[in-house]
């Protein structure tokens, strides 16, 4: 389990990009959502241990991984959007990179780069940024760390290509992992996020599951407001609304009416409340 304890962390130009953060993480494929700049870039590299907070501290089974420990590093990896390597091609990354995984599962691998319609053997420059992405991604998936964190995995990906992320992520993902994507195109793998974190002005405002989520609120539209609805916005041919749920009223979740909820100013308290949170 990853713990973050009143974590913060405050850049050289005096913004505070982490403000008194607290979440336990489980196992299972976690959404984080935020505006740009909003801290969570900043979470996922203090998760990663390559950023130290000022205060507090973040775990990953009672360790904390400021220490940075092998046997802690070996269980944790950050893919970050176009993220640069050492290597020229995947083979020569598993030569000299993947040794550093005891998990990394070459057999996972092969299939990962199959499924994207690549080999390995592609010099990783000359590929397009969609190629480049799809690459890293079979690569990460393949590693199988306790903990893997994903800064928008489905940035360039056409629309093969994010099929294949979802057929690939479900085929490596095992029940003891977890995985935390970062990411603002929430439809790319909306139907299998189990919870959803969201980072406002550095702090998280919401750490829950789906399905508590969904037993408290209902996300539906309508063609006119609905009276008593937490939050409501005008789209073409209605209105999206976020409503309390007394059980009887069964929807999905909509990630962006979440979202859009969690930002104002106005729809956030009445949000948590619901919540419970």
């Amino acid at each position: 389990m990853i713990l973050c304890e009143n974590l913060n962390y405050t850049y050289n130009t005096g913004r505070h990009a982490l403000v008194d953060v607290n979440a336990a993480i489980l196992p299972g494929l976690h959404l984080l959502m935020g505006e740009n700049g909003a801290g969570k870039t900043t979470l996922l590299h203090v998760i990663a241990g390559l950023l130290f907070p000022q205060s507090g501290r973040c775990t990953l089974d009672d360790v904390n991984v400021a220490r940075r420990e092998p046997s802690t590093m070996s269980r944790v990896f950050f893919l970050a959007d176009n993220m640069q390597w050492s290597a020229a091609t995947i083979n020569q990354l598993v030569a000299t990179h993947a040794c550093f995984f005891p998990s990394f599962d070459e057999s996972l691998l092969r299939s990962n780069l199959e499924a994207m319609g690549l080999t390995g053997a592609e010099g990783l420059r000359a590929l397009s940024l969609g190629n480049r992405k799809k690459a890293a991604i079979a690569y990460a998936l393949s590693l199988r760390t306790d903990v893997l964190l994903l800064d928008e995995p489905a940035n360039g990906l056409d629309i093969t290509g994010k099929k294949a992320l979802q057929k690939i992520l479900m085929q490596s993902m095992t029940d003891t992992q977890t995985v935390i994507v970062s990411t603002h195109t929430v439809w790319d793998l909306k139907n299998l996020f189990e919870s959803v974190m969201m980072v406002r002005r550095g702090r998280l405002v919401l750490n829950a599951s789906i399905y508590s989520i969904l037993d408290k609120l209902a996300f539906v539209f309508t063609p006119a407001p609905v009276p008593g609805a937490l939050y409501s916005e005008e789209e073409m041919g209605g209105y999206r609304s976020i409503v309390p749920n007394d059980g009887t009223v069964e929807s999905d979740i909509n990630f962006t009416a979440l979202y859009s909820a969690l930002s104002s100013d106005a729809a956030m308290p009445g949000i948590l409340r619901q919540l419970n949170y």
